[in-house]
């Protein structure tokens, strides 16, 4: 059982020069020549590598005796330290059916390639496109509880059926009118602090929980109406509701153990990496070839790292948790941003002792 440990300082140094965003919120310099800490991403330049030393965590930079750097702004998280995205994410909080575009965004004073740029080096995805994301979650919304399409289409700001129809296709894989009455398996959106998710449950178990722009999502999705016999609609269960509460309890801190029952679609071996994936604390890290040894196939890493992508319950079964053999962040799914304020969330259940999953 071990937790993050840093790589060797010529690694570290070699990504401080290369600002390699795979170690965000991961490791820390401290400059002992000027006595402040930074980001390894920070844009200032670049120390000598003598006067570096490193640290997993800024408690422990600040213990040392640095001081934050105003440039990089290490003690709030990357893409709020960012003044473009804070803007941004501002105004689309405070304007969510606001069909954007890129008129909007040079009216704000912003240049669209550097707005472009910014976003998806924090998020994975465009401003336009995470705006786009939001106004179908609106009409999503609408569809749960009216079931008409129309109110839908309104609701996301789309000015004909074609275009609302085409965009729901395209993010989840089939269109409002393929969506069955009394459904088997019924999808429901969730709210949460890093994005809307998606959660596909039946009246006993969850199937599905993953982040709204996650790529694989249409097909996975395709993949459970093939399985329902295409009764795969909205709504919720009891399933959905029980599932509210613990990620609630989750993102508040409290408690980072999951109950809901899941049902799993895969292989014997792909669901055996996934109960590995289930017995790493939260707040603690694996790589891949040390999750291949906990099953007893040492050599199988890369069977592992797939089993690992084809995940399709997030946060329940942990996949943010396997890093590379470097101590670098991964591919993830959900975006390595995601993947690093997963990290960070974590870190709260090491000093409270609470957290399990």
């Amino acid at each position: 059982m071990m937790l993050f440990q840093l790589p060797e300082k010529d690694v570290l140094y070699r990504a401080l020069l290369d600002r390699d965003a795979a170690f965000e919120g991961r490791a820390y310099v401290g400059v002992t020549s000027t006595g402040i800490f930074c980001r390894l991403t920070c844009p200032a330049r670049k120390p000598l590598a003598e006067n570096c030393t490193f640290f997993e965590t800024v408690g422990e930079c600040m213990a040392a005796g640095f001081r934050p750097c105003r440039r990089c702004h290490p003690l709030t998280p990357a893409a709020e330290s960012d003044p473009v995205t804070a803007l941004l994410m501002d105004a689309l909080q405070k304007q969510p059916g606001r069909r954007w575009s890129q008129a909007d965004i040079v009216a704000l004073g912003l240049d669209p390639s550097t707005v472009r740029r910014s976003f998806k080096r924090h998020f994975g995805i465009t401003f336009l496109e995470m705006a786009r994301q939001e106004r179908l979650r609106m009409g999503f919304q609408t569809l749960s509880e009216t079931g008409r399409v129309i109110e839908a289409q309104i609701d996301a700001g789309y000015d004909s059926p074609g275009a609302f129809r085409a965009a729901f296709s395209r993010m989840l894989g089939i269109a409002p009118g393929q969506l069955a009455d009394g459904a088997i398996l019924r999808a429901r959106w969730l709210a949460t602090p890093l994005g809307t998710m998606i959660a596909v449950a039946d009246q006993h178990s969850l199937h599905l929980l993953e982040f709204a722009d996650r790529k694989a999502l249409p097909n996975e999705l395709k993949r459970l109406r093939t399985f329902a016999k295409g009764r795969l609609g909205i709504g919720q269960f009891e399933t959905h509701d029980r599932l509210g509460e613990e990620l609630a309890a989750y993102f508040s801190g409290q408690n980072a153990r999951f109950q809901v029952p899941l049902y799993l679609h895969g292989s014997a071996f792909t669901k055996a990496v996934w109960h590995a994936l289930r017995q790493i604390p939260a707040g603690e890290t694996r790589s891949y070839g040390q999750l291949a040894g906990s099953i007893g196939h040492p050599t199988a890493f890369r069977a592992v790292a797939r089993a690992n992508g084809a995940n399709q319950i997030a946060l329940i079964i942990p996949c943010h948790r396997v890093i590379g053999a470097d101590g670098a962040l991964t591919g993830y799914g959900g975006g390595l941003w995601r993947k690093q304020k997963l990290i960070e969330i974590e870190k709260q259940f090491i000093r409270s002792k609470s957290g399990m999953s």
